[in-house]
């Protein structure tokens, strides 16, 4: 634009691997400046997600817990009570790894496992945050396919749109991934990704390890504490603490100091437009100018690196995945993989 400004907003998917993202990303660029390009991945504007930035770094006590000394392990679910429903022509040609966790989750791990930027507001929040989430990606390698479990809910190919009755794509996904940094050596994260599953449900957890000799001095098992951010349906963070057993008994047992966004914040304010949904607020930051909260194209070039390999040996070694009932929690054997 000869007056004003020039910005483009682009909506996933972002290619189907490495090669298909460069080839899109050479074209863009051919015509749009990095700063005039806006790619959407909508997790990044919920508010569960767009919450992380103040709730590890504006509250002592958990940035002290965010680590490797305190964490056992950090699951990212995602899970969905229907199946493709007509969509099986697109998502037979990306399964569910393109279609939610390169992206969606992947995107949620880097805000989990960042340092503190520089700034998190204002002009300079764009880079800041965005070169913070890129040397989380820098710290994980190409995942392999031993740290990957593949299902497929029973009746997949039967949807009409889906031409190859023998395909392997998979519904269901169990990954297992580390972040290379002195804070999160040794932790894995999970991604739990699937459809046809028994409930709609977006979370964050974060598992703490085992309080030092809880056992000995309680002569009962004490739950792990977690802290847990679900960020659909019905945004709520709460955290699972162990409390005395009412009564007489002095075991332990696990209770729930918890956050429900739509009581605590928005009941009584009688304007449901309090909570945005998250393509709102992207739109609202394109017009302002706002960068955070959108994927720079070396985050977008590093995730394909991370996946690609891994997409390519399910396609080309046609690697079956176990079949699953559909709504149920997907396949029994995942639980033994995770």
């Amino acid at each position: 634009a000869e007056k004003g400004w020039t910005r483009v907003v682009l909506e996933k998917p972002f290619g189907r691997d490495l090669k298909s993202c460069e080839d899109m990303l050479a074209t863009l660029s051919k015509h749009f400046s990095e700063e005039q390009l806006f790619r959407i991945d909508h997790y990044l504007g919920k508010e569960m997600v767009q919450n992380l930035l103040v709730l590890r770094f504006g509250n002592l006590m958990f940035e002290r817990l965010w680590d490797r000394n305190s964490i056992q392990c950090v699951i990212l679910t995602f899970k969905e009570p229907f199946g493709t429903e007509g969509r099986g022509g697109y998502f037979d040609h990306y399964g569910i790894i393109r279609d939610i966790v390169q992206n969606h989750l992947l995107q949620v791990l880097t805000l989990l496992a960042m340092e503190a930027p520089t700034k998190v507001d204002g002009p300079e929040a764009g880079e800041s945050i965005r070169n913070a989430k890129v040397q989380v990606l820098n710290s994980i390698p190409p995942i392999t396919i031993d740290e990957c479990f593949l299902g497929q809910y029973e009746g997949y190919t039967d949807d009409e749109t889906i031409e190859n009755k023998n395909s392997n794509t998979p519904t269901f996904v169990a990954i297992r991934c580390f972040v290379h940094t002195p804070r999160w050596s040794g932790i894995p994260f999970i991604f739990k990704a699937g459809k046809a599953l028994n409930e709609r449900k977006a979370e964050m957890r974060i598992q703490f390890k085992n309080p030092p000799a809880a056992e000995f001095m309680f002569d009962d098992k004490c739950p792990r504490n977690e802290l847990v951010m679900r960020m659909q349906p019905n945004e709520a963070i709460y955290f699972k603490t162990n409390v005395k057993s009412p009564g007489f008994s002095g075991a332990p047992i696990q209770s729930e100091l918890e956050v429900n966004y739509n009581t605590r914040f928005f009941s009584n304010s009688g304007n449901a437009d309090n909570n945005p949904d998250a393509y709102t607020r992207l739109i609202l930051d394109v017009l302002r100018g706002r960068s955070a909260a959108f994927v720079r194209e070396d985050e977008l070039r590093r995730s394909w690196e991370i996946f690609t390999p891994l997409l390519h040996k399910i396609e080309r070694e046609n690697i079956k995945p176990v079949i699953y009932k559909r709504g149920s929690r997907g396949p029994p054997e995942a639980d033994l993989f995770i």
